[in-house]
C-alpha cells in the first residue's frame, strides 16, 4: 500500500503544474466580471454583511476538496479490489488464541490472550508504519540493488514495535516486555518487572509517570546469553513467535489502510461543511 501510495504521488507531480496554469488562467477571465458585479453592488450595511459572510471561505477550500476526493476515490478503489476479510486475518485467527481489539480512529491495537493461570496483552501501534513510508521515501534505493535484493527481502521489514503484558490470576506482580516485531522475529528490548500489577497494565498518564521512577532492570542484550534464549523460549512457548510476529507488521498496514480512508473522509467533510 505504502509503495503504491508513493509512485502515485510521483506521477501525479506533473499533472499539478499543468492545473495550476489552467487554474490561474480561468481566474484571469473571472475577475473583470467579479469586479463589476462589486461595483454594481449598493453599498449599505445590510448588503456589505452579506457579502462579508459570502466570501468569508477561503478561496483554496475547493481545490483542497477537490484534491481529498481524488485521493479517497484512488483509496477506495484500491480498497474494493482486496477482500473484505483478508486472508492472512483469517488464519491467524483460525489457527491462534489471540483476540484482536481494535477500535476505529485509535492508533493502538490491543491483542490478548490467556495461558493457563495467565492474561496476556500484546500492544502495537500503526503510527510506525506512517514512519517507516518516511523512511522509504527518504532511502529509496538504487534499481539495480533494489532488482537484486527484491527476491531475497520478506514482504514487510520494518520494524513494529509492540509492548507486552503478563500478569497471574494466582498472585500479584506484572511483567511487561518491550519489544520490535521485524522480518518474522520479535527482538526482545527490556523486561521490566513490576510489584503492583495493575501499574504495570493501567493505560493512564498517572501511571505511565509512576512507571518512570521503577527499575526497568537491564537492557536484554546485556544479560547472559542461556538468560536471554530461555526469555525467548518462554515467550514463545505462550504464542509471542514467529506467527505473531510475521503478523504484526501486516495487520498494522491493513489497519493504516482504513484509517487512512477514514482520516480523508473526515477532513474532507470538515471542509466542505
Amino acid at each position: 500500500m505504502s509503495a503504491l501510495r508513493t509512485f502515485r504521488q510521483l506521477t501525479v507531480s506533473s499533472g499539478r503544474v499543468l492545473a495550476v496554469r489552467q487554474l490561474s488562467t480561468v481566474s484571469k477571465r473571472l475577475v473583470p466580471s467579479l469586479a463589476t458585479r462589486v461595483v454594481s453592488t449598493p453599498s449599505n450595511a445590510r448588503a456589505f454583511s452579506v457579502s462579508a459572510r459570502r466570501f468569508s471561505e477561503g478561496a483554496n477550500d475547493l481545490a483542497l476538496s477537490q484534491k481529498l476526493s481524488e485521493e479517497l476515490k484512488y483509496e477506495e478503489e484500491t480498497v474494493s479490489q482486496l477482500p473484505e476479510n483478508p486472508g492472512f486475518l483469517t488464519q491467524f485467527l483460525k489457527t491462534n488464541p489471540w483476540e484482536i481489539h481494535d477500535t476505529p480512529g485509535n492508533d493502538e491495537v490491543i491483542m490478548t490472550r490467556t495461558f493457563g493461570n495467565e492474561k496476556l496483552r500484546l500492544m502495537f501501534s500503526i503510527a510506525d508504519v506512517d514512519a517507516a513510508e518516511e523512511d522509504f521515501q527518504s532511502e529509496e534505493p538504487e534499481p539495480e540493488a533494489q532488482e537484486e535484493d527484491e527476491a531475497d527481502d520478506p514482504l514487510h521489514t520494518y520494524p513494529i514495535r509492540a509492548s507486552l503484558s503478563i500478569t497471574k490470576t494466582t498472585g500479584p506482580g506484572c511483567l511487561n516486555v518491550d519489544m520490535l516485531a521485524q522480518e518474522g522475529h520479535f527482538v526482545v528490548e527490556n523486561v521490566a518487572f513490576y510489584k503492583d500489577s495493575k501499574l504495570g497494565t493501567e493505560l493512564t498518564a498517572e501511571a505511565d509517570w509512576k512507571r518512570r521512577g521503577v527499575y526497568l532492570g537491564p537492557q536484554f542484550e546485556t544479560l547472559d546469553v542461556g538468560v536471554q534464549e530461555e526469555i525467548e523460549k518462554y515467550l514463545a512457548e505462550r504464542g509471542v513467535d514467529e506467527t505473531a510476529a510475521l503478523f504484526i507488521p501486516e495487520y498494522a498496514e491493513y489497519k493504516e489502510q482504513r484509517e487512512y480512508i477514514s482520516w480523508l473522509k473526515n477532513v474532507k467533510g470538515f471542509v466542505d461543511q
